[in-house]
């Protein structure tokens, strides 16, 4: 769930939640929000700690997204067809 502009403490979400509850863009722009909510300067020491490990889990989310998406880019560009990437059998 994306964090509001007034909440201060960023939610708790695992790994595998993250997943399948987001998509990048989701993902992206609850990142930009803990961003913001980092820089005001506004956030107690321990807002800040967990603001900064889910901002952390959703940065891999959204990396391993692009990269995914890459990966399906170059077989497109190798086969001149898109074919679904599946990171298990890599």
């Amino acid at each position: 769930m994306p964090a509001s502009k007034t909440e201060k403490s960023a939610p708790q979400t695992s790994s595998a939640n993250l997943e399948s509850a987001q998509s990048y863009e989701q993902a992206f722009s609850e990142l930009e929000q803990i961003v913001a909510q980092m820089e005001s300067g506004q956030m107690s020491l321990e807002e800040s700690l967990s603001a900064y490990k889910r901002g952390n889990t959703l940065l891999e989310f959204c990396q391993k997204s692009l990269a995914d998406v890459e990966q399906q880019v170059k077989i497109l560009n190798e086969r001149q067809q898109l074919t679904p990437f599946n990171a298990e059998n890599e």
